[in-house]
């Protein structure tokens, strides 16, 4: 990893987070690397042009909104029971009908806020910077506060009447949906040096996936929160703190017989739900994460290419490298088309068997971190920094 221990002096101060509260996101840490070289004095790597389409996918524009910007905070917009929550650090939560954007209402928490937003149609929940989880009604009405152990930057989320929420300083905590008392917590040991980022947690069928600082995943029951099994997604390299920074990143995506994970300066990997076996592991450093579909695992490397894997084996299908340095969002995978997006905002839809350019859509030009979400259209909506939201279709 000479590249990032080269640049020691500017990452260090961008991955420490879990001793520190005021640290930039993964995304700063990544930029860090970028803009100089710091030992011969010239300018960085530049980012990719946009490239040009040869064919295109009609990309329409279905309604925008706004919630209010981010600063360097992640946030995620959530879709429940029709309805799109979304939130921004000035401790703005809002709520919009789905189908057009239409504001339903726009609430201040009284916090500022740095995790959010999970929800399920009848329970909204967001995070604050001093361990802080709010819940709300559907309609905005607060219903109660309650306190974890760190600052929360990934979204909460909820199922079966629990609210699961991961805090900075590697703890999980299981809280009761009605009340926001703590039912249970899982908690690791946490590396001197760490990735700050907005990792969250996956629930499917009564377990919590989450992966962790070192390469690690966990399955653990929801009812009880006791673990199910431990994997490793990938194992630190390297004789430097910088090298050996190997963090899971994004959430892990689970389908019916595997859960599939990826590490910042490690792997991707594959494992089977029902004993955390390892199905195939493959080299990849990511910044952003993954998603899949019915025959392909799709991944954002760290200097913005797209990979896709099959499914079974983990060999490559394709790999789209013409956004070299966009810092790009984990992808979606959405029907015939990968859905991808960029720091200057632009939306790109790839061809799923060919990972061409097929579609192109421009925001308000600021960064889109997370993964896009399928809307019940059969669409797609992104929130940039600013807190710019932006439905499209596409086809």
């Amino acid at each position: 990893m000479k590249r990032i221990s080269a640049c020691a002096p500017a990452l260090a101060a961008a991955l420490v987070c879990a001793v520190c509260g005021g640290c930039a996101t993964l995304g700063d840490a990544v930029d860090a690397i970028n803009p100089l070289n710091w030992f011969g004095g010239h300018a960085a790597p530049k980012m990719a042009d946009l490239p040009a389409l040869s064919s295109s996918v009609a990309v329409t524009a279905l309604w925008q909104a706004s919630t209010g910007g981010s600063r360097q905070v992640v946030f995620s917009p959530a879709l429940a029971g029709g309805s799109v929550y979304a939130a921004a650090s000035d401790g703005t939560l809002a709520r919009f009908d789905a189908a057009n954007g239409k504001q339903v209402w726009r609430i201040d928490v009284g916090e500022g806020l740095t995790g959010g937003v999970g929800a399920d149609g009848a329970l909204v929940v967001v995070g604050g910077g001093k361990g802080e989880v709010m819940a709300f009604d559907s309609n905005g009405t607060a219903l109660w506060k309650t306190r974890v152990s760190s600052e929360v930057l990934a979204a909460p989320q909820i199922a079966d009447d629990v609210v699961v929420v991961r805090s900075a300083d590697s703890r999980i905590f299981g809280l009761d949906a009605r009340e926001g008392k703590r039912k249970w917590y899982y908690q690791r040991a946490t590396p001197a040096l760490t990735v700050r980022s907005a990792a969250g947690v996956t629930i499917v069928q009564g377990v919590v996936y989450a992966g962790f600082a070192g390469g690690k995943m966990v399955a653990i029951n929801l009812s009880s929160g006791a673990v199910r099994w431990e994997a490793t997604v990938a194992l630190p390299r390297g004789t430097t703190e910088l090298e050996r920074v190997t963090d899971v990143i994004g959430q892990p995506v689970v389908s019916e017989r595997e859960v599939c994970a990826v590490a910042y300066q490690g792997r991707v990997g594959c494992f089977d739900i029902s004993n955390g076996q390892a199905v195939w592991g493959r080299d990849m450093s990511s910044t952003s994460g993954l998603s899949m579909d019915a025959r392909y695992v799709f991944v954002s490397d760290e200097k913005g290419a797209v990979h896709a894997l099959d499914r079974a084996g983990g060999t490559s299908v394709w790999r789209q490298d013409k956004l070299y340095l966009r810092n790009l969002s984990a992808p979606l995978a959405l029907g015939n088309v990968i859905v991808v997006a960029d720091l200057q905002g632009y939306v790109h839809l790839l061809a799923r068997d060919s990972g061409a350019f097929v579609g192109r859509a421009a925001t308000d030009g600021s960064q889109v971190s997370t993964v896009p979400v399928t809307l019940p259209s059969g669409g797609f909506l992104v929130q940039t920094r600013n807190g710019g939201l932006y439905a499209f279709s596409a086809g």
